[in-house]
C-alpha cells in the first residue's frame, strides 16, 4: 500500500488532487461522551451551568468541520455544502451519541471534516460539563460511511 501523504523520499506532502474529478463526497462519523446519569440529566433538563450543551456542541462541531484544514496539517481546504450534527441523549451509555454528516462536491473526500466535527462537538460537551463531572469519557470516534471518489463507498462494520 502506498501512502499518498509521503513523496518518494519519505517526506510529508499535501496530495495533489488537481487531476481528480469533482464528484459528490459524503462522510458520516460518530462518537460518544460517556457520563454519569446525573450529568446526563443536567443536559436533558437544560440545567447545565453553562447553558444549552447540545446546541453549543452542535455549533462547535459545524465550526470544527469548516476549520479542518487549519487543524490537520495536510488536509485540503474545502468548500463544504453540508455539515449536520446530531447529538442524542442515550441513557443506556449513559451519555450523548454524536453523529456528523458532511458533504461537498470536489476532488477529495470529507472524512476528516466529519471526524473533526464529532471530535470538536465531544470536546465541547466535556468542556461545558466538566464542572459537574471530570470523569467523562470521549469514546468510539470513527468513520461510519463515506461515499464518492475513486474508492467508492465505504461502510464500517456494525
Amino acid at each position: 500500500m502506498t501512502l499518498t501523504h509521503f513523496d518518494e523520499a519519505g517526506r510529508a506532502q499535501m496530495v495533489d488532487v488537481s487531476a481528480k474529478a469533482a464528484t459528490t463526497r459524503i462522510a458520516v462519523a460518530e462518537g460518544c461522551v460517556v457520563m454519569a446519569p446525573e450529568t446526563l440529566a443536567l443536559v436533558t433538563a437544560g440545567t447545565a451551568q453553562k447553558g444549552d450543551v447540545m446546541g453549543v456542541a452542535r455549533l462547535a462541531g459545524i465550526m470544527g468541520a469548516k476549520r479542518t484544514a487549519d487543524l490537520i496539517p495536510l488536509c485540503h481546504p474545502l468548500a463544504l455544502s453540508k455539515v449536520a450534527l446530531d447529538l442524542t441523549p442515550d441513557p443506556a451509555l449513559p451519555g450523548l451519541r454524536i453523529t456528523a454528516t458532511v458533504a461537498t462536491t470536489g476532488p477529495t473526500g470529507v472524512e476528516m471534516e466529519a471526524l473533526t466535527a464529532v471530535s470538536l462537538a465531544a470536546l465541547t460537551v466535556y468542556d461545558m460539563l466538566k464542572a459537574a463531572e471530570k470523569s467523562m469519557r470521549i469514546e468510539g470516534i470513527r468513520l461510519l460511511r463515506k461515499e464518492g471518489g475513486k474508492s467508492g463507498t465505504y461502510e464500517a462494520a456494525p
